[in-house]
């Protein structure tokens, strides 16, 4: 087992963020909300898990490209780990984005732990999407849960009582709590009749918790508008098929029955808060 990272300057009370492509991660929300993070808070790469080990590169092809038109560059599935430090927050943040590995999934978040621990991060969060019954035209649900009765306790979350398959964002976070490093899971509900990537309101949706549980601004640049833009292309989608017209309107009739957490007073106040954390720019 081998690992490349690179000397890091002790970090501040460091947060670890994580996302993998594949069964956990529908139309790419959560390997996007990684994604967007990296790039707008200038992350830089400290590390990398050594593909031979965890990937079966007949599942997971390496990509050939051209540098500068003329030399042949082969880029090898992964997972990498960067660290980033937000405007503002007085911590730093590690963002590990990669694929859900083929094999050896022990040994993965083995070695993610040690990684982590080298790094002195106190808690991880691991980000997730699933495709569910719900409109495309209500705000998307995020289920934010914690396997520890401490975390859960301490963040307001719930307590996981799922039962069934799981993927390595599961198995990740049982890996952490055994290790005794706290772990809580975001998980955005993506529309299953518009499952292609990517989504970008199920992105915006996992930054906004994100957001909330750092207690800091996170900057959206074009994100909120891209998520009209995708609301606005899926009804005029559905506005061709009465079939799936009358299935859009069958959802939104039982979440308007349902006790929506989004109309309560508390997240009405928590958007206000956020509002004014963003100096009243109403757009993102």
């Amino acid at each position: 087992m081998t690992n490349r990272m690179g000397h890091v300057s002790p970090l501040r009370r460091p947060v670890l963020l994580a996302a993998f492509e594949g069964w956990n991660d529908a139309a790419d929300a959560a390997t996007g909300a990684v994604e967007h993070l990296e790039l707008f808070w200038d992350a830089y790469k400290v590390g990398a898990l050594d593909a031979d080990d965890y990937y079966d590169f007949q599942v997971n092809r390496p990509i050939v490209s051209l540098v500068d038109g003329l030399t042949r560059r082969i880029s090898w599935p992964t997972t990498r780990l960067s660290v980033c430090s937000p405007p503002g927050a007085d911590r730093d943040v590690v963002l590990v984005r990669g694929l859900e590995p083929n094999l050896r999934w022990r040994g993965f978040c083995d070695e993610l732990l040690s990684l982590a621990g080298e790094l002195g991060v106190e808690l991880v969060v691991t980000l997730g999407a699933l495709l569910a019954d719900s409109p495309h035209t209500r705000p998307v649900p995020v289920s934010g849960t914690a396997s520890d009765p401490k975390t859960t306790a301490a963040l307001g979350l719930e307590r996981s009582r799922y039962e069934g398959p799981t993927g390595i964002v599961g198995v990740f976070q049982d890996h952490c709590v055994k290790a005794g490093l706290p772990a809580i899971s975001f998980w955005a509900a993506v529309p299953h009749y518009v499952a292609q990537a990517p989504c970008p309101k199920a992105t915006l949706a996992l930054l906004r918790k994100i957001e909330d549980l750092l207690d800091l601004p996170v900057p959206l640049g074009e994100l909120p508008e891209q998520a009209r833009e995708w609301e606005r292309s899926v009804d005029e989608l559905a506005a061709d098929d009465s079939e799936v017209r009358e299935y859009i309107a069958s959802l939104e009739e039982r979440e308007a029955e349902e006790d929506l957490p989004e109309a309560s007073g508390e997240a009405i106040a928590k958007e206000f808060e956020r509002y004014l954390k963003r100096g009243g720019d109403a757009s993102s």
